[in-house]
């Protein structure tokens, strides 16, 4: 099947659920190709196994990860799902090993569905005052020798860096597979996949669609064995993302590049901003230097930004007091800037962190910002008179 009709300068949207086969002979070697689980075999059967409408979209995150390979899915758990059960062979011997400072959708999913339904052996590793002591880590390597490591570039909500080419370095000594949820930095700031990450996962919802208008996860890699057993488990339980999505995240890809760019240097305009603040205790935003992970920051990411992520908390002398105060800056700056529990958008919303992560981190005036790309003037406008009317 062409993937492009006659004039069309973008592949169209198929919606068709089966493809014509015309007879039974191509309909015998379609599905014998199509048993082998590549990418491309040369005719499409059944919109749950490939689509070349997903394919088009699939090939645009290639050229921005630089890799052999990317398989989209509906939302980003569902691209996490595949990515560890890559790895699931029905008799796990050796444990999988998660890094506690990350996506809190993941943390539950390893408990609930890992840990609970399947029965697998999930162990952890955290941060010690707010970075990751990779000494302690190659220790704890030596005595698991996981199957894998899961691990996120940037974490949510306090933003601690790790420096995925050691950790991958540390892992693959013992035997172990890298898989790297890299949304927050996204390929534009570290592309974990040359830095020895064998999987890398995105929420393509958030940075790749960037407008708050569909859900989609990808993940990437370059081992042709992963991608098969990726295409293999996306088809049997139905994870692959909609040709309408699909399209939508194609088309909103082409501006990726410009749209992250500004997001990022809005975001370290407005941390720097808020560090001068008095009612602002701290401000977490790996791009300053009393950031824990400031060098591990500085060391993978260069000169390319530190995401468009911050998180601060309000400063007050008891729990009442921030509350009050988080309270009042929420709602003074809510025409503009909107309380939305997700990332990425394209104007700055925010999320309460004890209102979300209460269990985890109960602090009554921490914020997190998911800055956008907004006019920045506007933006640092909106949010210094919230502070102002605060103080």
């Amino acid at each position: 099947m062409k993937r492009k009709v006659i004039n069309s300068a973008r592949v169209p949207i198929y919606r068709e659920s089966g493809f014509e086969l015309y007879d039974a002979e191509t309909t015998a070697n379609a599905f014998k190709s199509e048993s082998l689980n590549e990418r491309e075999p040369d005719i499409y059967i059944y919109s749950r196994y490939r689509n070349p409408t997903v394919i088009s979209a699939e090939e645009e995150i290639m050229k921005l990860e630089k890799c052999r390979w990317s398989i989209l899915t509906q939302s980003g758990m569902s691209a996490i799902d595949t990515a560890v059960s890559l790895f699931q062979n029905g008799s796990q011997t050796k444990p999988w090993l998660f890094f506690t400072e990350i996506y809190g959708g993941t943390i539950s999913y390893s408990e609930i569905v890992l840990k609970k339904r399947r029965g697998l052996d999930i162990q952890t590793f955290s941060p010690v005052n707010g970075r990751y002591d990779l000494t302690e880590f190659e220790v704890l390597m030596k005595a698991l020798k996981p199957e894998f490591v899961y691990i996120e570039t940037i974490s949510n909500p306090l933003l601690i860096v790790v420096n995925v080419p050691k950790v991958a370095e540390i892992a693959k000594r013992y035997g172990s597979r890298v898989i790297v949820d890299n949304t927050f930095a996204t390929p534009k700031l570290f592309r974990p996949l040359e830095h020895g990450a064998d999987i890398v996962v995105h929420s393509a919802t958030k940075y790749f669609a960037g407008h708050g208008n569909i859900t989609a996860g990808v993940i990437s890699g370059n081992d042709k064995g992963l991608m098969k057993s990726a295409i293999e488990y996306r088809k049997s339980v139905g994870h692959l993302i909609s040709p309408d999505d699909a399209y939508r995240l194609q088309t909103q890809i082409m501006s990726f590049d410009l749209r992250f760019s500004r997001q990022c240097e809005n975001a370290a305009r407005i941390a720097l901003m808020l560090n001068r603040y008095k009612t602002v205790a701290r401000v977490y935003f790996p791009g300053l230097v009393q950031h824990e992970t400031y060098q591990e920051a500085k060391e993978i990411f260069g000169n390319n930004g530190y995401g468009a992520m911050i998180t601060f908390d309000l400063a007050g002398k008891d729990p009442v007091e921030k509350r009050k105060r988080r309270d009042l800056f929420i709602k003074n700056v809510s025409e503009k800037i909107m309380l939305i529990p997700t990332l990425g958008d394209p104007h700055t919303i925010l999320m309460p962190v004890e209102s979300v992560w209460g269990a985890k981190y109960p602090e009554p005036g921490m914020i997190r910002l998911s800055v956008g790309f907004e006019e920045y003037n506007e933006l640092e406008s909106t949010i210094m008179t919230a502070l102002a009317k605060g103080d």
